[in-house]
């Protein structure tokens, strides 16, 4: 008898049985995931290869098992090692850090660190971890900046290089596949916020912008295998899913975060707290010397489906830590309505006409997050939200056009 953590994990899978806890399953959501999908049939495309897969703490069963306990569990696999995005495979590191190279302790696989790796440097990570597939599945939240983004591109640039085959598991985008917002990026600034030119909020889910991808971006040099939802619709947001949420990140709490993001995300690139180290990050601005008169005023351009209060907070970390400020609270009412960034937009002018200590931060950083210097200089020169919008129309509809020719869901 098998008595090893592999031979039992395997055997309870395989007999359907939950591995851990006494609690009774819950029902299944009408959504299956890429991995549901892999799993259903045998983990066939894997048959036969040394797989290692880009992972972080997202990528989980429907009964919250980490999908690499479940493979290194199930003999039909050859899982031979992870690789950990920004973060790490295991999320115990804050924005801008990773876990490092290390074996993990609950399988003995290795762990390579994929962040800020890029081409042929990453390339020679996949070459010495002796994989011959490179499984990819994070939760992603549908905005250009979040990095993820760019680990999924830079691995399949990297798997092109070394001669690997590439696999992406999808998840759903939790803020809908309905439509693209925002300013596309202009590629003199791209960074690893922005690599090639996509629309801030890009309404795609993975496995849609790996097609993307490698037919725009690869020249199609991608050995390219795309699993599939089923039951996912494109105007779902996340809790019609019935999924598991685990934040991709340690700022990415809930999926109301993920909803707000794409536009609140902007305060970076300025001297305004964006709400981290509270317990609502991106639904928290302010800054200190701000008061109720930013509230007011933004309300005042009655935005679709989302309202601001006048909010005073202390933040654990980062800008203002262990500081008094105030600022606004987002409340998003109508999220059929609301449209992130044109919001941001509009709490960027707002602020910067109600509180003369306002301020971009001093690298420019918010050109890389809005792709260009146009928000910035419109902003500066005195634009409102509405003409800001209006500037990025063209690029975005040449995007959507684009965009459209790779969807996989109706």
């Amino acid at each position: 008898m098998d008595l090893s953590r592999r031979g039992v994990l395997a055997s309870a899978l395989a007999a359907g049985a939950p591995v851990t806890g006494g609690t009774r399953p819950a029902r299944a959501p009408r959504i299956r995931t890429g991995f549901d999908r892999l799993a259903a049939e045998g983990y066939a495309p894997l048959a036969g290869q040394a797989v290692g897969v880009v992972t972080n703490p997202t990528g989980v069963t429907q009964d919250v098992r980490h999908i690499v306990d479940v493979l290194h569990a199930d003999p039909r696999v050859g899982l031979t090692g992870v690789f950990g995005p920004e973060h790490g495979f295991r999320g115990t590191a804050q924005a801008g850090g990773s876990e490092g190279r290390y074996n993990d302790p609950a399988t003995g696989l290795p762990v390579y660190d994929t962040y800020t790796k890029s081409g042929q440097a990453l390339a020679d990570v996949f070459t010495a971890s002796g994989v011959d597939t490179v499984v990819f599945d994070i939760q992603d939240v549908g905005a250009r900046f979040y990095t993820y983004v760019w680990t999924l591109y830079d691995c399949m640039e990297a798997a092109a290089l070394a001669g690997k085959r590439f696999v992406v598991l999808d998840r759903p985008n939790p803020v809908t596949g309905r439509a693209a917002y925002g300013p596309v990026l202009d590629p003199a600034f791209a960074t690893f916020v922005g690599r090639q030119p996509i629309a801030q909020a890009h309404g795609m889910t993975a496995a849609e912008l790996a097609r993307l991808f490698n037919a725009e971006f690869l020249g199609g040099k991608v050995r390219l295998t795309t699993v599939g939802m089923t039951g996912w619709r494109r105007a779902d947001f996340y809790d019609r899913t019935a999924l598991p949420w685990v934040p991709p990140s340690p700022n990415m709490p809930t999926p109301d975060t993920a909803l707000v993001y794409a536009g609140a995300c902007l305060f970076e690139g300025t001297n305004l707290s964006e709400g981290r180290g509270t317990t609502r990050p991106f639904e928290l601005l302010g800054a200190e010397g701000i008061d109720g008169r930013w509230a007011a005023a933004v309300n005042r351009l009655a935005l679709p489906g989302v309202r601001f209060r006048e909010a005073y907070f202390a933040p654990t970390f980062s800008k203002f830590a262990g500081k008094t400020v105030g600022g606004v609270q987002l409340h998003v009412h109508d999220r059929e309505l609301f449209d992130p960034v044109r919001t941001g937009i509009a709490l960027l002018v707002t602020a910067k006409r109600v509180w003369s200590g306002f301020a971009w931060r001093s690298d420019h950083w918010i050109d890389k997050l809005t792709g260009s210097a146009l928000v910035r200089t419109m902003i500066d020169a005195g634009a409102t939200a509405d003409e800001v919008v209006a500037a990025w129309q063209p690029g975005l509809e040449a995007f959507r056009t684009v965009r459209r020719k790779h969807l996989m869901y109706d």
